[in-house]
């Protein structure tokens, strides 16, 4: 077989874990599209060690060494991950990736945008100070 058969499906596989990080919100999808990632990046390992055999005399086999030690990563990694989002689910009651970070900045369910102020003080009692929320920013945006 030709090298470029598992080096295509290998950048397949590889972009479409990478999508899947950066477009999901779940956690656990996360993880699946890390586990994405770590596959491809094993075929890449496994087709290179055949095709560099095929080249030299002595066969050395790293590179099916290298994703031995790539899975037992990926199988410690999926296990932390997953106990810390079960974790985070049992406190929280989410795995909402988007959600999380709000939580962790400050923003509280009630503050979805994060312009209230943790002091006690509202922002209409600066002077000067302009109407905050849906409905100021729709009338924003209508005007």
């Amino acid at each position: 077989m030709h090298l470029a058969y598992p080096a295509v499906l290998s950048v397949l596989l590889f972009c479409t874990g990478l999508y899947g990080v950066l477009a999901r919100r779940n956690a656990i999808l996360v993880l699946m599209s890390v586990e994405l990632m770590l596959n491809a990046v094993n075929l890449n390992l496994v087709a290179f060690d055949v095709w560099l055999s095929r080249a030299a005399e002595e066969t050395l086999h790293s590179g099916q060494a290298l994703t031995l030690f790539t899975i037992a990563i990926a199988a410690a990694e999926i296990g932390i991950g997953l106990a810390i989002v079960l974790a985070v689910h049992r406190n929280r009651g989410t795995a909402d990736i988007d959600r999380l970070r709000d939580t962790a900045e400050g923003h509280g369910p009630d503050e979805p945008d994060g312009r209230g102020g943790s002091d006690g003080a509202s922002d209409s009692d600066a002077p000067g100070a302009r109407a905050t929320g849906p409905a100021a920013e729709k009338a924003e945006a209508t005007a």
